[in-house]
Order: structure tokens, then C-alpha cells, then sequence
């Protein structure tokens, strides 16, 4: 996994945390904010820079949700997708067969999908 160097201000990242243990959903929108928001729950918040490699197992400490692309097969982005999923990579390609089938746009300027565990 390629380094990345991502920032999520204190104040943001207390606010995260207090929203998730009150129960809320947190929607990271993107990937590069997933791994920031999960990356930076140690840290705390500020700058830093992260190789963090989400795949399937990954015990998802503030991410709740994920809007996204649909993305390159055998990529790690797709295995972070399928990370969040309670059915893992199965119900990922499920869900991907399903997009091919409706036609959707894949890639950078494609169709988006929600993804709610």
C-alpha cells in the first residue's frame, strides 16, 4: 500500500469520536478519508503519514459507512470496500455482478455507491 499524506484537524476527529460512541453513523466519503479517519484515531488528529492497508478482517474503529467509486478489480481500495461489508468480498462481487448487470459507469467519473454494513 502506497504511503499518503492525509490531516484531520483535533477538533474534527473529537467530534468523530463522540458522534460514534453516541451510537451516529460516520460516512467517510472517499477512500482517502477512510484511511485518514482511521488512521488518525490513534494519532489523534494533525498531519501524518499512513501506509494503513484496510482489507477484509480489519476491525473498522470509527468508519461506519463509505460513499465511493466502484473500483478496479483486485485492487485495495476494492478490498477496502469489502472490509466494511459483514459479507466481506462474496458480497462485494454480489454487488458488483449487480452493477454490471444494471450497467453502471465504473471507474473515476462512474456511477457511486453507499456502502452501509
Amino acid at each position: 500500500m502506497h504511503r499518503e499524506l492525509c490531516h484531520a484537524p483535533e477538533d474534527v476527529m473529537e467530534d468523530l469520536k463522540l458522534a460514534h460512541q453516541g451510537g451516529h453513523r460516520v460516512v467517510a466519503v472517499g477512500t482517502t478519508a477512510a484511511r485518514t479517519i482511521e488512521a488518525s484515531d490513534e494519532a489523534g488528529g494533525g498531519w501524518l503519514e499512513t501506509d494503513l492497508l484496510i482489507t477484509p478482517g480489519y476491525d473498522w474503529r470509527l468508519v461506519s459507512a463509505l460513499v465511493t467509486n466502484f473500483h478496479l478489480p483486485r485492487s485495495t481500495l476494492m478490498a477496502m470496500v469489502a472490509a466494511l461489508l459483514p459479507g466481506g468480498v462474496e458480497q462485494l462481487q454480489a454487488v458488483y455482478a449487480k452493477a454490471i448487470e444494471e450497467k453502471y459507469r465504473f471507474y473515476s467519473y462512474g456511477d457511486a455507491m453507499l456502502v452501509l454494513p
